[in-house]
C-alpha cells in the first residue's frame, strides 16, 4: 500500500488524527537525534510488534512517553490487529524484515512530519 495513501486514510480517522507530539516528545527527539529515534523505532518493532504472537498484543504500546509510541498509534502500527486492519499485514506470523522496514519507515515519515509541524 503506498505511503501517501495510508497517510490520507489515517488523516480521515478521528482517533488516529488526534495524535501529535507534545513539547516533551519533541524535545526528546531533538536531543536524541533522528538516527537514535529510528534505532528506538526498529527496536520497539522487533521486540513488541514483530513476533508471531507478541506479549500483551493490543496493549503493548503505551499511549505516551516516547515519540515512537505516539507515532505507532498515529500510524496504526501499535499492535498486530491494527497492522492487519490498516496495513494488511496478517496476524499470526512473525513480521518479515521487509515488513519491519515498512513499519519503521512509516513511523519515521510521520515523526519527520510532526517535527516540522508548525501548529502546536
Amino acid at each position: 500500500m503506498p505511503e501517501e495513501d495510508i497517510f490520507t486514510r489515517l488523516a480521515r480517522s478521528k482517533f488516529r488524527s488526534r495524535f501529535h507530539l507534545g513539547p516533551h516528545e519533541r524535545d526528546y527527539a531533538r536531543a536524541k537525534g533522528r538516527e537514535v529515534i529510528a534505532e528506538h523505532a526498529r527496536g520497539f518493532i522487533a521486540t513488541r510488534l514483530a513476533p508471531e504472537a507478541p506479549a500483551n498484543d493490543g496493549r503493548q504500546t503505551p499511549m505516551r512517553g516516547h515519540p515512537v509510541f505516539i507515532a505507532q498509534h498515529a500510524t496504526a502500527c501499535c499492535c498486530r490487529g491494527c497492522l492487519a486492519k490498516w496495513h494488511r499485514i496478517p496476524q499470526g506470523q512473525a513480521l518479515s524484515a521487509g515488513e519491519q522496514a515498512y513499519v519503521a519507515g512509516l513511523l519515521m515519515r510521520w515523526l519527520d512530519r510532526e517535527m516540522t509541524r508548525t501548529e502546536i
